[in-house]
């Protein structure tokens, strides 16, 4: 176990390693100019070019990219991932203030899509072919086929325009105290859209699993043995079916992150990935860089865990 451990690992440090690399090139070559991001654009129709030359040697950008990327690496090895480029905060800092918003959005959308899609798709399965089978499947491919930002518009226009039950935007109401009941009242707009959008390949691989767990040999014989069909399901079928579902979360969890990134866009969410957005905008080179280590050790991480979760639960699979 500690073996299979260590070198998942000693594997994941080149994965990160190749992550970065592109992220870092495809940033710094993607079109558009820090620098000239700063300055006014009438100081700019007066010539300026001096001034920009300036600034992008004190900020290291005149240097070739990979004397810039290893300048980089070797900051980021030491525990500081460089400072923003605008507000000249460091990036650590900056996410910090960020990331509890994004967990909290993420990980409330992730329980109900669980507690939505899972007992759905296990339903349809039981009852093959039956109007909830039928109607499993609609729901699911409406909400893996329709874009979030679209939802989330639609939410906002009758939950809070039309019905005004619920509040548009934000995080918690300006100008009164905070708490966790309004904290609560504004997170339920985003995490529902968001886990809806998750919720729809649920209910595909768990109607999917228990279908093939079924099927097995196993369970005919304990029904031939005169075992009842619900408790068959129940006991023996469902543990069974469950299992490879621990992987599927692991590996949706990078379109989670897509979808907060959107999510927190509409509803004004200040969270990673409203930072995301704005450090594009702006060509904030340290904060993207930032934002993408973040993301790729957390997926990682997500799928590590993942893994040795279904090893753990279940005995037919040793790690070695």
């Amino acid at each position: 176990m500690y073996r299979w451990l260590i070198r998942r690992i000693l594997i994941s440090i080149p994965v990160l390693l190749g992550i970065t690399v592109l992220s870092f090139c495809f940033v710094r070559l993607a079109p558009g100019d820090p620098v000239r991001m700063m300055i006014n654009p009438e100081y700019m129709a007066g010539g300026a070019e001096d001034f920009v030359a300036r600034k992008r040697a004190e900020l290291g950008l005149d240097q070739p990219l990979p004397i810039q990327y290893v300048a980089w690496l070797g900051e980021v090895a030491q525990g500081n991932l460089g400072y923003s480029f605008f507000d000249r905060r460091p990036v650590g800092d900056i996410l910090k203030e960020r990331i509890w918003p994004t967990t909290e959005l993420m990980g409330t959308a992730l329980l109900l899509a669980l507690a939505f899609g899972v007992p759905l798709g296990l339903m349809a399965a039981i009852r093959q072919y039956s109007a909830l089978d039928y109607a499993s499947a609609v729901i699911s491919l409406a909400t893996i086929s329709t874009p979030s930002f679209f939802l989330g518009l639609a939410a906002i226009y009758v939950f809070s325009l039309k019905l005004d039950l619920l509040p548009t935007s934000g995080m918690f109401t300006a100008g009164e105290p905070r708490s966790v009941g309004d904290d609560l009242h504004h997170l339920i707009l985003p995490a529902v859209i968001l886990g809806l959008n998750l919720a729809g390949p649920f209910v595909r691989y768990a109607r999917a699993s228990l279908l093939e767990v079924i099927r097995q040999d196993y369970l005919t014989t304990a029904k031939s043995k005169g075992l009842q069909g619900r408790l068959v399901i129940l006991r023996h079928a469902l543990p069974n079916a469950l299992l490879p579902l621990i992987t599927v979360i692991g590996i949706q969890i990078p379109a989670l992150f897509a979808g907060a990134v959107v999510i927190e866009q509409i509803f004004a969410w200040p969270g990673m990935g409203q930072l995301a957005l704005a450090a594009i905008t702006q060509r904030d080179y340290p904060v993207l860089m930032g934002f993408t280590m973040i993301i790729a050790v957390l997926v990682l991480l997500s799928n590590l865990c993942a893994d040795i979760a279904y090893a753990v639960v279940d005995p037919r699979i040793r790690l070695q």
